[in-house]
């Protein structure tokens, strides 16, 4: 089985995003993370073609369990994490379990994770855990801290996709 695949959507570096998508790996027992900001731009927009942006398009639809995280701007998903789903084919997700993380300056932003990551996800045939994990800047400290409630919430949604997971396996 393929490992575990963390699309980070942020445009920064470091980013809180990314740091909760790599606790989530960790979690998962390892995995990549696919930096979006890292990509063609133009190449992401499909106004051009690229190799790099092509093979992150394929690890996308080939990851058993995808992490995608992004910052909240605007009360919903970049988008820079938009574009690599923009690029996949109807049903790409399909047997996918999708772990998503938000992160944002208000606690009010959360709903992001189920009318903006959910929706994207599902329009792929995509499974969502529950659980999604959602975190503020007092929910990580500058030393990659991360809060007892956020750390729950990660754990809740790796034991939700493993079971998912497993079960779509199983058929």
């Amino acid at each position: 089985m393929a490992l575990p695949l963390a699309v980070n959507g942020s445009p920064s570096h470091p980013s809180r995003s990314r740091t909760l998508a790599v606790h989530v790996l960790e979690l998962l027992g390892g995995g990549d993370v696919l930096d979006l900001a890292d990509l063609d731009p133009a190449a992401l927009l499909a106004l051009r073609s690229d190799p790099a942006v092509d093979a992150a398009v394929v690890l996308v639809a080939a990851a058993p369990i995808l992490v995608v995280a992004t910052p909240v701007y605007r009360a919903t998903y970049t988008a820079l994490t938009k574009t690599i789903f923009d690029l996949q084919p109807q049903g790409a997700l399909a047997g996918t379990v999708v772990i998503p993380i938000a992160t944002g300056y208000s606690a009010e932003h959360r709903l992001a994770i189920d009318h903006g990551l959910r929706p994207l996800v599902a329009s792929l045939d995509g499974w969502t855990t529950p659980t999604g994990i959602y975190a503020t800047r007092a929910d990580l400290g500058d030393d990659g801290s991360i809060s007892d409630a956020v750390c729950a919430a990660a754990d809740a949604a790796v034991a939700e996709a493993r079971a998912l997971a497993q079960a779509l396996e199983a058929g």
